[in-house]
């Protein structure tokens, strides 16, 4: 995924999706729902036979950037402006199930058109394999079979207009809501299939790495369900309680993924998710667990909760990441990771015009403002950076989510004196104002071959940064 600027600063994203048959379903979604008047982003342009689509540019604002900028540390109560942000997101969630249910062709749905009763075993297995057994939590795999069958057919009587038949996002987290002008728009549903409204409900809320308080969840679900009934009638009561076994679902398949990804993978995001869904899974426990009997699900259940291993959040790396920025001439080649991590980007500035050619800037560095103003003026420039930095930022996001602590990001030219120099410095700056707990480091591996005129960089020292914008854009 990719932003692409126009001559007339316009832009739009570009995907490239390898799978020809997710990429259906989300150019059949996406225009079936907008057709119906949702907030989901316009598909401009597709080339299917080459895997490609052109869809609408909604900013850099996801829902988890709000969250994450509001409450930095994870926890606390949400201010009334995001509070408010989630209001909206579930005020139009009905519509986007009942209104997108209606609109949407189901035969292009991938992987599966409906969550039945073979569904969401897939998720009961999924936490069986995937978390249990590598986590080595015993269990009696008849007794436990058993219970799954005996909630998934409680689960499928949930039925009427509250109930299934209804578009399902599958995947309604806070990274797939943009947030553009205070309103939410829904992205990434190419999942979407048929199913109970309960579901997208209890994934938005019980997302682990929100980590929303009880108190506001009970909130919004209780708006929610005014929402909903402005569309269809609602029996809450019948509602809520099958509200309580999707919950139990979600966080089933939640971590079964934690499991796949955190204790298999070795991904520190993952397993810091772990925590979260196990105080979830006590609260259940303490406040009535569901209303049918599931005794060996229960026993597992409270082992998990009473496993102090599990509960205690994964160590983080104390020196967080530091991202190692720099300039360097071609004639004397790449400069060596230092950090011994390998790997990186060096990026070829020597396709841009060369203001070292020009009598008035041969003596003077990238550093200086009129090499600077010059640059700018370049119309091949701004393009260049905006490629590179969606690049980088996005790569600064994985590494920071799996715990590296070093990259580096080198730009090159003929001289390693204008281009690359001036290159550097502005990626320094982006990272410095955009990147949360990210350390930036730049150094100018020619400085000292410069002409003796030209400015030369200072003392410099690592620079901490700030906060990353729309990693889900």
């Amino acid at each position: 995924m990719i932003r692409l600027l126009g001559a007339d600063g316009a832009s739009v994203v570009g995907v490239f999706g390898p799978d020809a048959l997710e990429n259906q379903a989300f150019l059949s979604y996406a225009e079936s729902l907008a057709s119906a008047g949702l907030p989901v982003p316009k598909v401009l342009g597709a080339d299917l036979a080459a895997h490609v689509y052109l869809v609408e540019d909604l900013g850099d604002v996801t829902l988890f950037d709000a969250l994450a900028s509001a409450r930095p540390a994870g926890q606390g109560p949400l201010p009334a402006p995001l509070l408010a942000l989630y209001r909206r997101v579930l005020t139009w969630l009905p519509r986007l199930q009942l209104e997108g249910g209606r609109a949407v062709d189901y035969s292009v749905a991938y992987p599966y058109p409906r969550y039945d009763a073979q569904a969401m075993q897939w998720d009961c297995n999924y936490f069986k394999y995937d978390f249990l057994k590598l986590a080595h939590i015993p269990f009696h795999e008849a007794r436990l079979e058993a219970d799954f069958r005996r909630l998934i057919d409680w689960l499928q009587s949930c039925t009427g207009e509250a109930g299934g038949g209804h578009f399902m996002h599958r995947d309604l987290q806070s990274r797939n809501v943009m947030v553009q002008d205070g309103e939410p728009w829904f992205i990434d549903f190419q999942g979407g299939l048929e199913g109970p409204l309960q579901y997208d409900v209890a994934k938005l809320l019980y997302e682990g790495k929100a980590a929303l308080p009880q108190a506001v969840r009970d909130q919004l679900l209780d708006h929610y369900l005014d929402a909903l009934a402005e569309h269809v009638p609602v029996d809450r009561e019948q509602f809520l309680a099958h509200f309580r076994g999707f919950v139990v679902l979600r966080i089933l398949q939640g971590l079964g993924a934690y499991g796949l990804l955190g204790l298999y993978g070795r991904k520190p995001q993952f397993v810091a998710r772990i925590p979260h869904a196990l105080r979830d899974l006590e609260s259940l426990l303490a406040t009535g667990f569901l209303p049918l009997e599931l005794p060996e699900l229960r026993t597992v259940f409270e082992t998990l909760v009473a496993d102090e291993n599990l509960r205690k959040p994964p160590p983080t790396p104390g020196a967080g990441l530091t991202v190692r920025l720099g300039s360097f001439s071609y004639k004397r080649g790449v400069p060596e990771d230092e950090s011994g991590n390998g790997g990186g980007y060096a990026f070829d500035c020597r396709g841009l015009p060369n203001p070292g050619r020009l009598a008035e800037y041969a003596g003077r560095s990238g550093l200086e403002p009129e090499v600077i103003a010059w640059l700018d003026d370049q119309p091949a420039c701004a393009p260049f950076f905006a490629h590179v930095l969606g690049l980088v930022r996005a790569q600064v996001e994985v590494y920071r989510e799996r715990g590296f602590q070093s990259l580096q990001v080198m730009f090159g030219c003929t001289g390693g004196q204008h281009r690359s120099v001036f290159m550097a410095e502005r990626l320094a700056a982006a990272l410095t104002a955009t990147c949360p707990e990210v350390t930036v480091a730049v150094t100018h591996a020619e400085s000292i071959h410069w002409p003796a005129g030209a400015t030369r960089p200072g003392a410099r020292t690592e620079i901490p940064g700030a906060a990353i914008p729309g990693a889900g854009a």
